[in-house]
């Protein structure tokens, strides 16, 4: 059988599992990546833990993936988060399994996963060569080579997993883009996903961070286009934390559409629960400021923000606060909001929503469906999920569906599948 060559442009998750996936199928495997290192942006992932997966079934990490979820059904059943973690444990990195089923090495250290795939690539033969992509060569209709600036490296597949434009620094500056136009294909529009978003009124609150709250964000209309419990975080220029990441993920038109996010900070509790404890502490705390009475009930911070938005006075004695007082402050604990004017720049996003359109992609093989020999893997796509290790899942799974393929295809001499 004929061994085949493979270029894999990008170092990142999904080009190294790449690489590593079609070396061990028996191609000659050439890694091209700009960065003297790989794995540059998995060193800063989980704030430098690298939350790898998320230890759920398939169906539940596509129900985590709003963009274009269904698209990865096939990939991620042949490769589900249960794979990724033999793969890492079978690479001698041990795992834990944290609170929201995030899993992470066991040391804490994101460097192992990068050290362990880098040490298994090494073993397996794959030529790793420092450089930058700089075009494509085509022949009778399919790629035959990548041109970089260290060189001509042909191949019967070339694999492109160049990452989107979030955290340029780490080497993801959209070249992928150019060199998947050049094949032919569409290219949606990349912006930020899963980034902190700007928001009027939080500079009051930077620095407070709170839990077990509900945050849904709205549009023009009524409905949410995102409601979620957990955490979140008031910072000088709006809001952040794991709720407002995931839920920027919903968020494209800025231009044209004012978002509102309202907190929830008593989901336990209806409005009328709530009130009608705040009637029993009327009687037991009757001589007390309103003021005072409001820290036991939301922290510090935020007491002087509700009873501002709720319009009642802080110096008023609970014997003495209306039933519309009650009812103001009530459902401003019940409905804190406030106005989104947009997300921070690109270059704070985890990852890129946006661009190879996927209808060009073969979900099975992750095989251009414009270009014989090229495929796609990892953030390049237009596909992205929220937070919690789904987005590295999405690299792991087309990374690895990728590696397969163009191994298959480049050991029968670049002839369609």
């Amino acid at each position: 059988m004929k061994t085949g060559s493979v270029v894999v442009v990008g170092g990142g998750a999904a080009g190294m599992l790449a690489a590593l996936t079609a070396r061990q199928a028996g191609c000659d495997v050439t890694l091209l990546e700009r960065n003297p290192k790989l794995g540059r942006k998995l060193y800063i992932t989980g704030k430098g833990r690298c939350n790898l997966t998320n230890h759920c079934t398939v169906e539940e990490a596509l129900a985590h993936i709003p963009r274009n979820g269904k698209f990865l059904f096939s990939a991620m059943s042949a490769f589900p988060p249960s794979a990724t973690e033999a793969l890492f444990e079978g690479l001698g990195v041990p795992l834990k399994v944290e609170r929201g089923n995030r899993v992470f090495p066991v040391s804490d250290k994101s460097s192992d996963i990068i050290d362990a795939l880098f040490t298994a690539l090494r073993r397996a033969g794959v030529s790793i060569v420092e450089g930058r992509a700089a075009a494509l060569e085509y022949k009778g209709g399919r790629v035959a080579a990548v041109k970089a600036d260290v060189g001509r490296f042909p191949a019967e597949a070339v694999i492109l997993a160049t990452g989107g434009l979030s955290y340029p620094a780490t080497g993801s500056t959209g070249d992928g883009y150019a060199l998947a136009q050049s094949a032919g294909h569409t290219i949606v529009e990349p912006c930020s996903s899963l980034i902190p978003l700007v928001a009027e009124g939080c500079a009051p609150l930077q620095g407070l961070s709170l839990k077990n709250v509900t945050l849904s964000v709205t549009g023009k209309k009524p409905k949410p286009l995102y409601k979620e419990q957990g955490e979140l975080l008031f910072t000088h220029f709006g809001l952040s934390g794991p709720l407002v990441l995931s839920a920027s993920t919903h968020l494209r038109h800025y231009d044209r559409e004012a978002y509102t996010a309202h907190i929830d900070l008593k989901p336990a509790l209806t409005c009328e629960q709530l009130e009608a404890r705040m009637v029993r502490d009327l009687e037991e705390y009757a001589n007390r400021d309103l003021s005072n009475y409001i820290l036991t009930l939301v922290p510090h911070l935020l007491g002087p923000v509700i009873l501002e938005r709720a319009g009642v006075d802080g110096g008023t004695k609970l014997h003495s606060l209306t039933r519309e007082a009650r009812r103001a402050i009530t459902l401003t604990l019940k409905d804190l909001s406030f106005l989104i004017t947009g997300p921070r720049p690109v270059e704070e996003a985890i990852v890129t929503t946006g661009g190879v359109n996927v209808k060009e992609i073969d979900p099975k093989t992750m095989a251009s469906k414009l270009c014989p020999g090229l495929y796609l893997a990892g953030e390049l796509l237009d596909v992205d999920g929220y937070t919690g290790g789904f987005n590295l899942q999405i690299a792991w799974c087309t990374g690895r569906a990728a590696g397969v393929a163009a191994a298959q295809y480049a050991s029968e001499g670049g002839n369609d599948l």
